[in-house]
């Protein structure tokens, strides 16, 4: 009801009809002989107020139907989905899990195998690595030692030629010296003149 005005049902009638009763569930013809008429109006009005503007019934009404339907849609969604998450699992465990167990055994068996062998011929290609180490090493070592001892001889020789140098050049400054000292004789017999 807005603007102070008051509405009717939509068949004109603004009381209702003899079979629909009160919310009470009394009869309006229960109430005998002494009821006044305002009192029947003022019931008529209540009776209207409560159908129009009161909905706590059709809303509660409502509000446990929706419930009902959610709750068993929702139910039977979720038995749904957990039937099919049992039947997955199910498969799961009888064919796929056992599929899978074979499957890895077969293929870990053969790379089991395929390491092992990869590990020994690793192991292999060290031996063979580490000995050519060695015998680079060796080989190192007995080069290290032959130069040594070409330049210790070198050295020897080196040393053999300076004395042999030293002592040509002794005999020379001797023989030069013993030349110097006979032109010198020579000049004094011949500054004597």
């Amino acid at each position: 009801m807005s603007g102070g005005g008051t509405e009717t049902p939509s068949g004109g009638d603004a009381a209702p009809t003899p079979t629909a009763g009160p919310v009470g569930g009394k009869k309006r013809d229960s109430q005998g002989p002494t009821s006044s008429p305002v009192h029947l109006i003022i019931k008529d009005l209540g009776e209207i107020h409560s159908r129009l503007l009161d909905h706590r019934p059709i809303i509660q009404g409502e509000t446990r139907y929706f419930v009902k339907e959610f709750e068993e849609k929702r139910g039977l969604r979720e038995v749904r989905v957990l039937e099919n998450l049992k039947n997955v699992i199910q498969e799961t465990n009888e064919q796929i899990l056992p599929k899978c167990k074979e499957t890895m055994q077969d293929h870990l068996s053969q790379v089991l195998q395929r390491l092992q062998a990869a590990s020994h011929l690793v192991h292999k290609l060290q031996q063979k690595e580490q000995e050519q180490r060695q015998l680079h090493n060796q080989h190192l070592l007995i080069s290290e030692k032959q130069r040594i001892v070409q330049w210790e001889d070198f050295m020897k020789e080196q040393q053999n030629k300076q004395a042999a140098v030293d002592e040509e050049h002794k005999k020379a400054t001797e023989r030069l010296k013993e030349q110097y000292a006979e032109m010198e004789k020579d000049l004094a017999k011949f500054s004597s003149f």
